[in-house]
């Protein structure tokens, strides 16, 4: 829903590098990263997804699969993982990124990286 939209508008945002409507000045840089990282233990037995979120260069929210929760890491991430945790779609759409994303990605890469030891 509107965290997908978020995201998605985001990396629009970067992507295409927008800029400011006419006549409007910047009033300095910022920058927002999400990074998403899938550790893997005994080959893909067992996964687990961490999706971080930084906001000039400080992580301020982050979901880890094994807690299945979102956790604020700085004030400025409390009132998103108040309202991720209490809507159990973004929780399960979270906690399916070890299947969808991670486990998947690891299927594809392994002929590349673990097959070839």
């Amino acid at each position: 829903g509107r965290v997908l939209g978020a995201v998605a508008m985001l990396v629009a945002l970067v992507v295409l590098r927008a800029q400011p409507g006419c006549g409007e000045k910047t009033t300095g840089f910022f920058q927002e990263v999400s990074e998403h990282k899938c550790q893997f233990f005994n080959g893909s037995e067992r996964v687990r997804f961490i999706n971080r979120f930084i906001y000039n260069g400080q992580q301020y929210l982050h979901f880890d699969s094994d807690l299945g929760l979102a956790v604020a890491d700085l004030p400025m991430g409390e009132a998103t993982a108040e309202h991720w945790n209490s809507q159990s779609d973004i929780l399960e759409y979270l906690q399916g990124s070890v299947e969808r994303f991670c486990r998947h990605n690891y299927e594809v890469h392994k002929p590349f990286t673990v097959e070839r030891r």
